[in-house]
């Protein structure tokens, strides 16, 4: 283990000071949602700290997210030193997944993504390798989500993007049709089962640890897991896109009741919705190398490991207990593992993860 602990706003992300910027975010644009009307919609005020913002139209729900990708590339252009491949049809999963997903917790389905590539000088886009890559890759991303690319923006940003780098990020609408398919946590309710759905490994968050380790890594990038797989490697392994599982739950009956894509603030997002319960784990993923070397590294507590990172577990699902095995027929179909790892319960507002004596209590989760 390194003996300088590391920790994750240490690497460059402090949510204690990137919150209080959304939370009033959130609040000032309820000023704006009268606009809505000269058009005829309504807007769902409940969306607002959900994943995607929804409002109403005549016979169904449209929702609306961006999202970005973060230093996930930054991985890629280090592999790339010692590698054939570019790994940007990696990373332009990456972008696409962490859109869509988002949007899915809301309970719609992706219609069209548009994408977002911001450059420090055109000198990024003279490797034409690394730009068919990207294109290919988005364009895959697109077809596995079952949506359109609808076009984007590409601009230059000298001074303000490092020339050398590439900013991804990208905006989608989606649909929620029939409107009994919208979930914004209305139904949940203590007794709901806690379905978790594995992820592919680190997906696109906590990058900014897990590049800051290699700094005392001998080997950097190339070294060994306990799996013999490399680092970097696993790192740059895509994103699940999780739509066509969600689209088969919906179309097979199943009642969702929530959602939650584990992304940013880690397993403390199990308690985003705006309801006062507890949610009891009580059965985890195997944790994977990717995660254990990650720790081992950067000597944070299990609890700091959980609260940044999914763990394994990269999707949550809440719903009646009598359809969890249902849904877990169907996330088998969908080629997923997936764990009955929980319920919820009558009680105040936090996540307790049994089988590591971990409690995020409310205050953990500074945002819807």
């Amino acid at each position: 283990m390194s003996k300088a602990k590391i920790s994750y706003s240490a690497a460059g992300v402090d949510y204690d000071v990137l919150d209080p910027l959304k939370r009033l975010a959130q609040k000032t644009g309820l000023q704006t949602a009268k606009n809505l009307d000269q058009f005829g919609y309504k807007e769902i005020s409940g969306s607002r700290g959900e994943s995607a913002y929804v409002w109403e139209e005549e016979d169904a729900y449209r929702a609306f997210v961006v999202e970005g990708l973060g230093t996930k590339n930054l991985v890629a252009d280090e592999m790339s030193k010692v590698s054939d491949k570019t790994f940007y049809d990696v990373v332009a999963q990456d972008t696409v997944a962490a859109i869509v997903n988002d949007l899915l917790t809301v309970g719609a389905l992706p219609q069209v993504v548009n994408a977002y590539f911001g450059t420090g000088g055109p000198e990024w886009f003279a490797n034409q390798k690394k730009m068919k890559d990207l294109v290919t890759g988005w364009t895959k991303a697109c077809q596995l989500a079952g949506c359109s690319w609808g076009g984007g923006e590409t601009p230059s940003l000298s001074g303000i993007i490092n020339a050398k780098t590439l900013d991804l990020a990208g905006a989608a609408i989606g649909i929620s049709k029939p409107k009994s398919r919208l979930t914004l946590g209305d139904k949940l309710q203590a007794g709901d089962a806690i379905l978790l759905i594995e992820s592919s490994g680190i997906h696109a968050n906590g990058l900014s640890l897990a590049r800051t380790i290699t700094q005392n890594l001998p080997q950097r990038y190339q070294t060994k897991l306990a799996d013999g797989k490399g680092y970097g490697e696993t790192l740059l392994t895509p994103t699940h896109i999780y739509v066509n599982l969600i689209k088969d739950l919906f179309e097979s009956g199943v009642d969702i009741h929530y959602m939650v894509n584990i992304t940013g603030h880690g397993w403390r997002k199990l308690m985003r919705a705006n309801k006062e319960l507890t949610y009891l784990i009580t059965l985890i993923p195997q944790i994977p190398p990717i995660f254990k070397f990650i720790q081992q590294h950067c000597g944070n507590s299990d609890a700091q490991m959980y609260s940044a990172f999914n763990m394994g577990a990269g999707f949550a699902i809440y719903l009646p207990k009598d359809q969890i095995e249902k849904a877990q027929e169907i996330a088998q179909r969908n080629n997923f593992k997936s764990w009955n790892a929980g319920e919820v319960q009558e009680g105040e507002k936090q996540v307790v993860i049994a089988p590591k004596y971990i409690t995020f209590k409310e205050d953990a989760l500074n945002l819807r």
